[in-house]
């Protein structure tokens, strides 16, 4: 039986790793771009939250979070369109590079404990009683969404997925694709970022190894919502990446009900990508055989 304990950390851990969800939607679905900075950029965001929240500026921490994010994006970006390294290959780079980066935003410590300091959540606890920590990570998750679909529904939102459809084109337009790609990979790893902003003062703590398979959840998120909500228009699709990132965080929560090894996780995770990327191949194997007679 799922207590009700269960289900609200399932629902806010949900609302917070659907901006992850997001930043692979734009990067991985919009761009075409597979970006391997996720984990590095996650670790950021946590590490600069926390570093600035302790110093006693929680709400800073998120703005901050965010910017330092899209630097790391603009570097990947940078990368891949300046010097024609292969994206997947940009995005290693950067990750390991990160590595130094978040040890250093943390005064070269692998952690930083914010057990003492206020976060956004100990703020709004006397306004919001037993929801302190699921509101606002439902409210900025909603936020940055429509955000993110209303930016991609102006001019420059409407080149960057030109871009990821067909790059030659929008070259043969006279649109600039090093720029919608560095707008877009900037964007996109600042969600990732704040992803990391508030987990990291939803758990009061920051680690050097939080961001270590974030892809794979993000992956997990996106594959699932597109599961739920396969067809429709670019709301639909945010929402999806939304509600597969909560799904997610449930079947976690149902496989550590079970009983299973908090270590088996990242081989559950890794399982539900496999099995969400090949479910049309495992469909179509499924139908039984026809002739050509059609008997």
């Amino acid at each position: 039986m799922i207590s009700t304990a269960v289900i609200m950390s399932a629902l806010e851990l949900g609302c917070i790793y659907a901006l992850v969800a997001l930043a692979l939607f734009l990067s991985f679905r919009v761009l075409n771009i597979a970006d391997m900075t996720t984990d590095g950029t996650f670790t950021l965001g946590c590490a600069v939250s926390a570093t600035v929240a302790v110093a006693g500026h929680p709400w800073l921490a998120l703005p901050a979070a965010m910017a330092a994010g899209a630097c790391a994006g603009s570097v990947t970006a940078l990368l891949q369109t300046k010097l024609k390294i292969p994206s997947i290959l940009a995005g290693i780079i950067t990750n390991t590079g990160l590595y130094t980066v978040n040890l250093a935003v943390m005064g070269f410590s692998s952690n930083v404990n914010m057990l003492r300091s206020a976060t956004m959540f100990t703020l709004v606890q006397p306004h919001l009683g037993m929801f302190y920590k699921l509101v606002p990570s439902a409210v900025l998750t909603v936020i940055a969404g429509t955000l993110l679909v209303l930016f991609l529904k102006t001019r420059l939102g409407l080149s960057i997925r030109a871009t990821g459809d067909n790059a030659d084109m929008v070259r043969a337009s006279s649109i600039n694709t090093g720029f919608t790609i560095t707008i877009g990979l900037m964007l996109s790893n600042s969600l990732t970022a704040l992803s990391g902003a508030v987990l990291a003062q939803y758990q009061k703590t920051a680690d050097i190894n939080l961001g270590t398979g974030m892809v794979i959840i993000g992956l997990a998120s996106l594959i699932i919502g597109e599961t739920l909500l396969p067809k429709g228009k670019m709301w639909m699709k945010a929402l999806g990446a939304i509600l597969g990132s909560i799904l997610y965080r449930f079947i976690i929560a149902l496989a550590l009900r079970l009983d299973l090894p908090s270590e088996c996780l990242k081989l559950i995770s890794a399982t539900i990508v496999a099995l969400a990327i090949g479910l049309p191949a495992i469909k179509a194997a499924a139908k039984p055989a026809t002739t050509k007679g059609g008997k």
